[in-house]
């Protein structure tokens, strides 16, 4: 069996596993008492990732440089890097949940390049002198990765929002600073503090604590009667204790995919600079690349520096997701700017 032949196997497998594997993860989650799906399901996602890890590895050897030349190996590229994020989210986060948001991602991508892109699109051909560098390998497959974990954590955070329902609910706290407090659905108060999320039914209409000395020096916590307060819906614990672990994984792998996007636009800075002469040339892809940069910057230090948890940092993720597709594949659909070789970078 030739590459090429080996290629076209892998790339239609690695498809036909992936959609089998979102079946698996959405049949998982319709029926939690199947506990085998799980099994599956990962087993699936580690079938697909060695399928495309060998397809690049089978093109690398054929062309002779790192597979990262044209949208096809890129979109390959990116789909390896979500499983592969995915697997490690999964192993940290314990739930299915994962692969149900992870899944058809992937295997839509896989689709797209399978199925869609013409075969001249597909196929490996010389690098333009502009690509003859090693920090085609250096630059270019930082970022994608960078790429893979971004949209992982804020697919997990959309996720988030899905189970939540819209609902503004107190966590345990997962980010590095003022974190939430989270004990049985009710909030921690600290003095003078109004009640937020504690039923009027169990307070009889109580909605200020303040704070009296008994005495002893030993601050006590006394109600005061005011206005009974507005109940609100309490989620179930199982569907608190998903929320709080989709919001704890989202925010670490957005935290592991940060510094690599980092690092992929410093070295992008020093070969443009080797290969053009301006380590910045306000290039439609470097724009973007500093608009998802500031995007993911805001929603780190909202976390970190603010204490945010739940909704609103996940509204920013989100909006992450879009932004990195506009910046890896919609800047392209102009075939404009100096990252136009091959169709992708």
């Amino acid at each position: 069996m030739n590459l090429v032949v080996l290629q076209n196997w892998l790339d239609n497998a690695s498809f036909a596993v992936l959609f089998c594997t979102m079946l698996v993860y959405w049949v998982g989650a319709a029926f939690p008492s199947l506990s085998v799906t799980a099994a599956l399901g990962t087993a699936g996602m580690a079938i697909a990732n060695l399928c495309m890890a060998t397809l690049l590895g089978a093109r690398w050897i054929e062309a002779g440089y790192f597979p990262l030349s044209n949208l096809y190996e890129s979109l390959f590229f990116l789909t390896w890097g979500i499983t592969a994020v995915h697997l490690i989210a999964e192993n940290s986060s314990r739930s299915r949940l994962v692969g149900v948001v992870t899944a058809p991602v992937a295997m839509c991508i896989a689709a797209f390049a399978t199925l869609t892109l013409p075969s001249n699109m597909q196929a490996s051909e010389p690098l333009v002198p502009a690509l003859k560098s090693n920090w085609l390998m250096m630059h270019v497959s930082v970022m994608m990765l960078s790429y893979s974990a971004l949209m992982v954590g804020a697919l997990l955070a959309i996720a988030f929002l899905i189970v939540t329902r819209g609902q503004n609910i107190q966590l345990q706290g997962s980010s590095v600073g003022n974190g939430g407090y989270r004990s049985n659905g009710y909030k921690l108060l600290k003095a003078g503090e109004l009640v937020t999320s504690t039923p009027a039914a169990e307070t009889n209409g109580f909605s200020r604590v303040e704070s009296n000395n008994n005495g002893s020096g030993t601050a006590v916590l006394d109600l005061v009667t005011t206005t009974p307060i507005q109940t609100t819906e309490i989620l179930s614990p199982q569907r608190l204790n998903l929320a709080e672990t989709l919001d704890n994984i989202s925010y670490r792998i957005i935290g592991l995919g940060f510094p690599l996007l980092t690092i992929g636009i410093i070295a992008g800075g020093v070969w443009a600079n080797e290969a053009w002469g301006s380590y910045w040339s306000w290039d439609p892809k470097e724009t973007w690349a500093l608009i998802t940069w500031l995007v993911f910057a805001a929603y780190l230090h909202s976390r970190i520096t603010r204490g945010w948890q739940g909704r609103k940092p996940a509204i920013l993720a989100a909006a992450g997701f879009v932004v990195v597709w506009i910046c890896y594949l919609g800047v392209n659909l102009l075939g404009k700017g100096l990252h136009s070789y091959g169709w992708f970078l």
